[in-house]
């Protein structure tokens, strides 16, 4: 059974539950679709959950006890129960013992005297109706193997109707509320037995395959079975056949214990038909080609699950092949386990094909179906361990939400009729559109004809025009150039009349002297003068005559040049009209084909773009909505663990950091009755320590070795330092890498706590021979060697001490030992004074002469080592350090 890494995270945050309600009846009120035609498949989302949002639906767990069988009642207080029931809290408490227990709240809390209908109708009948209503439902069962799963989902009571169980009471309900005659209702029923699905209707039928639809996600079993049902004695006959062929053993656990996954699907089908409502949101195209009411079928999907029961191996007595089918079992459950944890926790990533279970159960848990499970628990304290997982797998279930669904499909049956009555009326409506067209295109080409008849003659006319024209404009122009000359002669006429004129006038000026002169000659004179101006007037006047009839033949000349480019305009014209003409025929023949079959590509371009848009968006606020909440816990976890630390600096100096797990000699009473007292502190945080390594995992730990906060380094190192003082965890350390980052973190760090806790826990990893190899191979005792040359602390020498002290007792490495200054750092923190410090060095050089005694008794090494021995005596102590971690309950978070 899959216990979950955050077992300790959920049973500290168990959340209150709200009313998980879904209002029947109104969901035709609701709009059916966008504005947009109807297609085979639409989705419409559901009800309110109680977090307020229109389509999302919690898991419901509720919780049922199993009364005490005849052999915990044949123990009486041996078999003391471990559960205490609060059902009208919805509470139940967990007693670990008689002074520790914890407690959890589920949406139900059902008693060993709970009655079977009432536990189908507060758990499965929401499901049920839910399911009637077209929305997909699931109702499961899990739990330790003999806690009464088969008996609430599968038992028939054909004999006793109140004992029936979950399946024969949704088939009355779906009966009662279905017409046969119309709906439809059909059945698979199929089982996962050794990681393949076999068929309990067909047993020929094995290893059937899963096939996951990759648009809709839709999951379906094609080489399944499906039997349409007629009545109530029809499904006993297949819940019979299929109990029978479904695979069971007995256990100790359990006289008839299930070894496969049995899962129920019923398909319901019901026809529907929508109205007024559908006429706001059909567009007017899908008026005219669905006239009338728009039929449609809901198609839904109950899925009731009966799982096999976890079980340990040493409980149950199971042998030979049993032990194989319950190595699959546990390792579907663990599987479904661990997609129920990261939907819990908004993990990004839901492994979901891990197991056939989960792959099944896709749509169930995080999908679109209504889901409620019903968690069976035994009430003896001897399976304490395995009701503690099934409360906490209740738990982590009912933090999952889906989001449900509708799905409606148009009924082609019923629509079939209409459509054939449509296309008829269609096809003689395209026929008499053809028809039109054909003499609408006759009719343009006789236009075309007669208006290519009409360019032509009109062309033959204009070249006989502009002929004319031309013959015209050499006439005038031979007139201009006529009229030009004259009018240069009488322009030279003109001035020769002015010159007489101004001749005239001198003369006249000399006439006038002379009258002066003389007045004899004064009448002649005037008269003279008189007669020389008539005649300049009447000069004057045919002047200004020749001059108005030479404007005169400009205009002319004007107008006639203008007449002939307007005839030159006027053939143009009529020539791009005939070209115009026959490229409107050309378009009108190839628009009128290509128009519908674009404007149908349009609008289904645009609807995927919309849908493509929408679940964008939808994806990219989740994704925003969980790193806010990701970072904000971070925040919160880093100013813990900062207090922790201020809070609990005090009292590392006070805390003993070791203890001595084996030999005697130079440990003094004072020594040993401080490791007595802090036993008790030891035993706490080496169970802190186990959690965090269930929970955490090692990896993680070893990474925050190379975080930037110096907080965080330091109670990771202390972490790893604790880890190593146990043997199994050692090996895994070194596996992991662990040995190369504290040897990093020794060399790079300056800080004296680090430097303390690195050196602890390199001593603990040193007491295995094999990790001795590596700290050496790797410069171990030189970066020992100089941390104990730069620290002034005693107890950080105390580590480092210990720590060379392990590596002197493996005669391998003497000789690096003295080429890396190990030896002599080791004598020389005599001089610190310190007693711990001492006891350690006087260890060392214990283990160094005995190891050069057993070498030069073999013949082999320096007498002087011998005498060295011999001097300093025995020292047979192996210190095991197990550092303090304040703030450790909260390092869990940090990772």
């Amino acid at each position: 059974m899959a216990t979950g890494a955050g077992a300790a995270a959920g049973r500290a945050s168990v959340r209150p539950v709200d009313r998980n309600g879904v209002p029947r009846g109104t969901a035709r009120s609701k709009s059916v679709a966008p504005r947009r035609p109807p297609s085979p498949f639409r989705a419409r989302p559901a009800a309110a959950d109680h977090d307020g949002s229109a389509d999302l639906c919690r898991v419901r767990v509720a919780v049922r006890i199993r009364p005490k069988n005849a052999e915990e009642l044949a123990h009486g207080a041996d078999f003391d129960s471990c559960v205490e029931l609060q059902p009208e809290c919805k509470k139940l408490k967990l007693k670990k013992n008689n002074w520790t227990s914890e407690s959890y709240k589920f949406d139900e809390i059902f008693s060993e005297n709970a009655s079977q209908k009432r536990l189908y109708e507060v758990v499965a009948k929401p499901v049920v109706e839910s399911v009637l209503e077209g929305y997909n439902g699931t109702v499961m069962a899990y739990g330790q193997t003999g806690t009464g799963k088969t008996y609430t989902v599968g038992r028939l009571g054909k004999e006793d109707p109140s004992e029936r169980g979950i399946m024969v009471r949704s088939f009355e309900h779906i009966l009662s509320s279905m017409s046969l005659e119309t709906d439809s209702v059909a059945v698979s029923y199929l089982q996962l037995y050794l990681e393949s699905v076999q068929d309990l209707l067909a047993p020929e039928k094995t290893n059937i395959p899963i096939v996951e639809d990759p648009k809709t996600g839709e999951v379906s079993l094609p080489g399944a079975a499906i039997v349409e049902i007629k009545d109530l004695e029809h499904v006993f006959q297949l819940l019979q056949i299929g109990e029978t062929n479904r695979h069971a053993a007995n256990t100790k656990m359990n006289t008839e214990s299930s070894r496969s996954h049995a899962i129920l699907i019923i398909h319901l089908q019901r026809s529907l038909r929508i109205k007024e409502e559908m006429t706001t949101s059909i567009p007017n195209s899908a008026e005219e080609f669905f006239p009338g009411d728009i039929p449609l079928v809901l198609k839904s999907k109950l899925l009731i699950v009966d799982l096999a029961g976890s079980e340990r191996i040493d409980k149950s007595g199971s042998e030979g092949h049993m032990i194989e089918e319950a190595k699959f079992i546990n390792l579907s459950l663990s599987s479904l386990g661990k997609c129920i944890n990261a939907l819990a926790e908004n993990s990004p990533h839901i492994p979901t094909r891990d197991s056939k279970l989960t792959r099944m159960l896709r749509d169930s848990f995080g999908g679109t179906a209504r889901t409620s499970l019903v968690v069976t628990i035994g009430p003896s304290a001897r399976h304490y361990s395995e009701t503690s997982s099934t409360i906490l797998f209740g738990q982590r279930a009912m933090r999952v939400v889906n989001t449900m669904r509708l799905k409606e499909e148009i009924d082609y049956e019923i629509l079939y009729k209409k459509v054939e009555c449509e296309v008829d009326h269609l096809t003689s409506e395209m026929e008499r559109q053809q028809k039109l067209k054909h003499i609408e295109i006759t009719q343009v080409e006789k236009r075309l004809k007669e208006s290519e008849m009409l360019f032509n003659d009109f062309r033959v006319t204009s070249s006989m025009q502009i002929e004319n024209l031309e013959k015209e404009k050499h006439q005038f122009g031979y007139a201009i150039k006529k009229l030009m000359q004259e009018l240069e002669e009488k322009e030279g006429q003109n001035n020769v009349l002015s010159q007489q004129i101004i001749h005239l006038e001198t003369s006249l000026n000399e006439q006038k002297q002379q009258q002066l002169e003389s007045l004899s000659n004064t009448k002649i004179l005037a008269d003279t003068t008189k007669t020389h101006e008539k005649k300049m007037g009447e000069l004057l006047r045919q002047l200004e005559e020749e001059r108005s009839h030479c404007a005169g033949m400009k205009d002319h000349f004007n107008i006639l040049q203008q007449k002939l480019s307007d005839a030159q305009s006027s053939a143009q014209f009529q020539e791009n009209m005939a070209c115009e003409l026959k490229k409107e025929l050309s378009e009108i023949t190839t628009a009128f084909t290509s128009q519908l079959h674009s404007l149908e590509e349009k609008n289904s371009e645009l609807l995927s773009e919309k849908e493509l848009i929408y679940e964008e968006l939808k994806s990219t606020q989740e994704k925003l909505q969980h790193e806010t909440t990701h970072r904000q816990s971070l925040e919160s976890e880093v100013l813990r663990l900062k207090q922790s630390w201020t809070d609990n600096c005090a009292e590392e100096s006070k805390t003993l950091c070791g203890m001595v797990r084996s030999g005697s000699g130079l440990g003094s009473a004072a020594f040993m009755s401080k490791s007595g007292k802090s036993k008790e502190t030891q035993s706490s945080q080496r169970g802190t320590m186990s959690k965090i390594f269930e929970e955490v995992g090692l990896p993680s730990v070893l990474a925050l070795l190379k975080s930037n906060d110096l907080e965080v380094q330091i109670h990771a190192v202390k972490v790893v330092a604790n880890l190593a003082a146990e043997d199994v965890n050692q090996q895994k350390i070194v596996e992991e890498g662990g040995l190369d980052a504290l040897l990093s973190l020794l060399e790079t760090s300056e800080n004296t706590t680090i430097h303390r806790a690195t050196a602890g826990a390199i001593a603990n990893l040193a007491m295995n021979v094999s990790n001795q190899g590596l700290i050496m191979s790797k410069g171990g005792a030189r970066l020992l060697a100089n941390v104990a040359s730069k620290t002034d602390d005693p107890q950080t020498m105390r580590m480092v001490a210990g720590a060379i002290a392990n590596l002197c007792g493996n005669d391998k490495w003497h000789m690096m030992l003295k080429r890396d200054g190990g030896i002599k750092a080791l004598l020389g923190m005599f001089q610190t004074g310190h007693h711990d410090v001492i006891a350690q060095i006087a260890r060392g050089l214990s283990n160094f002469a005995k190891c050069e005694s057993r070498v030069i008794s073999q013949g082999k090494g320096d007498p002087f080592s011998l005498t060295m021995a011999s001097l300093l005596g025995s020292w047979p102590i192996r210190p095991c350090y197990l550092l303090p971690c304040e703030g450790i309950s909260s390092l869990p978070s940090a990772i």
